[in-house]
């Protein structure tokens, strides 16, 4: 389903399609939200907007998952209130894929759904993290590390240092605290931090690709020779940059709702799009929901909850 402006959405597959026969609906919602505007306001003040009515589709069954570019905070704040939390976790958190030394990807969480966070809702995110990268990737234990300012036992603030004696506790693969640099080695599949510290990281990591291209760009233009090398080196060049490409990873789940939900960048072109859509499909299909409600809330081997039930 395609959720927005319908005259407008129409007009736009008439550019592409000579057919309407297409294996898709369009539901119609009023308003819009821009990026600027404030999650609380857009909540209460604009219920027919694209992003209200496609949760209200989910919450009622009739999709099984919601896409969108929009708003992040108003995404979240819908999927809050409207799909409501996994019975057991505290916050949910956004993760996002980031390309690693390996040749994988290294899932970063939390990117900016909670500015501050308890130790035990930094647990949860790494055993959510764990659960989607498993599922996914196929990866039998993934290895978590928590994000530090350095490696050892007794580094970082007392939120770290709690999380960490927690993380020892907790039945998943725990390898201790890794650094900023450390994202990239590929040390660990699931990489555990507040949202403030990992929305940062994220948006610098993402300007990476454009740093890539426009250096890559004016050296070649600088030297005859270069430009000569770059033809011949075309093919690579083209997989480097498809390494750094947001593209590549669709977009970031939101882990913890009662429902899926995948948020694209709001720059994303159509193979942004296509890509965050295959990955809800998957999220749906291999019923990570399921799987972080039995997993996620499960007692520490010291038999202390990770959660505090009230």
């Amino acid at each position: 389903m395609l959720v927005g402006n319908q005259g407008a959405i129409e007009r736009e597959i008439a550019k592409h399609f000579r057919t309407q026969d297409l294996p898709l609906s369009v539901v119609h919602a009023s308003q819009t939200i821009e990026m600027t505007e404030k999650p609380a306001i857009a909540l209460k003040q604009k219920t027919d907007s694209s992003i209200a009515v496609a949760m209200r589709l989910h919450a009622n069954r009739e999709v099984d998952a919601v896409v969108s570019a929009g708003n992040t905070g108003v995404v979240m704040a819908h999927a809050l209130f409207g799909l409501k939390r996994v019975a057991g976790i505290r916050r949910p958190a956004i993760g996002s894929l980031l390309p690693n030394q390996t040749g994988g990807t290294t899932l970063l969480l939390d990117v900016g759904a909670n500015v501050d966070s308890r130790p035990e809702d930094l647990v949860q995110f790494g055993i959510m993290g764990s659960i989607y990268v498993s599922r996914l990737f196929e990866i039998a234990s993934p290895r978590i590390g928590l994000l530090n300012v350095g490696q050892e036992e007794g580094k970082g603030n007392e939120v770290s240092n709690k999380a960490f004696s927690l993380f020892r506790n907790c039945a998943c693969n725990f390898v201790g605290n890794v650094e900023g640099g450390d994202i990239v080695r590929g040390i660990c599949d699931v990489v555990v931090c507040d949202g403030f510290v990992g929305n940062i990281v994220l948006k610098a990591a993402e300007s990476l690709h454009g740093l890539f291209k426009i250096n890559m760009r004016r050296l070649v233009k600088k030297y005859l020779f270069s430009q000569i090398g770059a033809l011949l080196m075309k093919p690579t060049l083209d997989g480097i940059r498809k390494v750094f490409d947001y593209q590549e990873y669709g977009g970031a789940p939101l882990l913890g709702v009662q429902g899926c939900c995948v948020i694209a960048h709001g720059k994303s072109t159509p193979h942004a799009i296509k890509n965050a859509i295959l990955a809800a499909f998957k999220f749906v299909t291999e019923n990570v929901n399921d799987i972080i409600q039995e997993q996620a809330t499960l007692p520490l081997r010291d038999d202390s909850r990770v959660v505090p039930q009230n």
